[in-house]
């Protein structure tokens, strides 16, 4: 068996952490139901980002929906920053109280991969960033992790439960394994090439058993003009100057013609290396830097109690807005009540805290992965990762 919780279970407490269930016996025992606003917020982003990207929006929908609660949240794949509340839910305590653990998972998880993308993305700019970090995960959750990743800014996933989940073809080359069992890497390019369909490009791992520079031009000769591309997963024993070593595939391609023979950079890659390498790759195949991305650390707290602000110590009492100008790009937390639409430069603002359900039911349109997706790289096209 698999050891993974269910919808009904989720949506049953069965996730939630044993004291919320206690609370839950004892406000039923005292007949106690008051309605209340708890919102969600990271008090900080990991590693000090500047900012991050918001996902999980459209899984909380599912387990709140039919609750009996109203709940205003920014939209999936908006950018936000740290103090920012991003999600409130409205209602009876014991409508969702159960849920907090729930839906604070669904966020923290999935926020800081897509954040991960994002950053990812970002440094690589019109380079392809391919998510392949599946094999990282617990299978049950790779669709997740791997919408995540893409709608953050990868431009494929490897695994194909995810490509159908996010209506893409999932993106790939050859493994280490075809190349071993056919005994050569031309071998292993010919063979992918005529067995496997025309429309996916023929991407050569090239890193197996000779060196790299040498392979890529064998490879560059066996397959002409159908060769798209070249990748080298070289190991870190043999690595070397990563660099360098892509420099030299380069020059010997380049050298004799094939200079349209595009350069993929995997095993390992992260930040960094995307910042050194960028230069010399048409691409990345990234892992574990996205799919074992830091959480995003949010905390669900009750800001009203029936009605009236209310929070514990260190916290901001009453319901919020979220304001952007379009102007200035100056973003204010602002009491709700207030009208926040003008900023102090006299440029319109937007409110980022949208209605999501209303009394259980869903009211907002959840969009398809790749309108986030082009969403996120318009807000992020001029950030600063830092």
């Amino acid at each position: 068996m698999l050891h993974v919780a269910g919808l009904e279970q989720i949506r049953a407490g069965g996730t939630a952490d044993v004291y919320f269930g206690r609370t839950k016996q004892i406000l039923e025992f005292r007949h106690r139901n008051p309605s209340v606003r708890a919102e969600f917020a990271a008090k900080s982003l990991p590693r000090d980002w500047p900012w991050a990207v918001l996902a999980g929006i459209e899984e909380c929908a599912a387990i709140l929906e039919g609750q009996g609660v109203s709940v205003r949240a920014m939209p999936e794949g908006t950018v936000f920053h740290a103090m920012e509340p991003v999600l409130e839910i409205e209602g009876p305590y014991l409508q969702f109280g159960e849920l907090e653990t729930a839906v604070l998972g669904l966020l923290c998880q999935a926020s800081g991969v897509a954040s991960a993308a994002a950053r990812c993305k970002r440094l690589a700019g019109e380079r392809t960033v391919l998510s392949f970090g599946a094999r990282r995960l617990h299978p049950a959750v790779t669709p997740m992790i791997e919408r995540a990743a893409y709608i953050g800014g990868c431009d494929g996933v490897s695994s194909v439960a995810a490509a159908e989940l996010i209506q893409v073809e999932p993106a790939g080359t050859m493994p280490h394994a075809l190349v071993l069992l056919l005994g050569d890497t031309v071998e292993a390019a010919r063979a992918f090439d005529e067995v496997i369909d025309a429309g996916v490009p023929r991407v050569v791992l090239i890193d197996t058993f000779g060196d790299e520079r040498f392979e890529a031009v064998r490879v560059a000769e066996a397959l002409g003009e159908a060769l798209s591309a070249v990748r080298l997963d070289t190991p870190a024993s043999r690595r070397g100057d990563f660099y360098e070593l892509l420099r030299e595939v380069r020059w010997e391609l380049d050298l004799r013609g094939y200079d349209k023979v595009g350069l993929y950079a995997s095993g390992g890659i992260g930040e960094d290396d995307i910042r050194r390498l960028a230069p010399l790759v048409d691409g990345f195949g990234v892992g574990a830097a996205i799919s074992a991305a830091p959480i995003i650390d949010f905390s669900m707290d009750i800001v009203e109690l029936d009605g009236e602000p209310f929070a514990k110590r260190g916290k901001w009492s009453g319901a919020k807005q979220v304001w952007r100008c379009g102007a200035c790009a100056r973003r204010d937390i602002v009491p709700l009540a207030l009208d926040g639409r003008t900023c102090a430069c006299s440029g319109v603002r937007t409110a980022l805290i949208q209605p999501l359900l209303e009394n259980g039911a869903l009211t907002a349109t959840l969009p398809p992965p790749e309108a986030i997706r082009e969403r996120v790289l318009a807000q992020t096209g001029e950030l600063d990762v830092g």
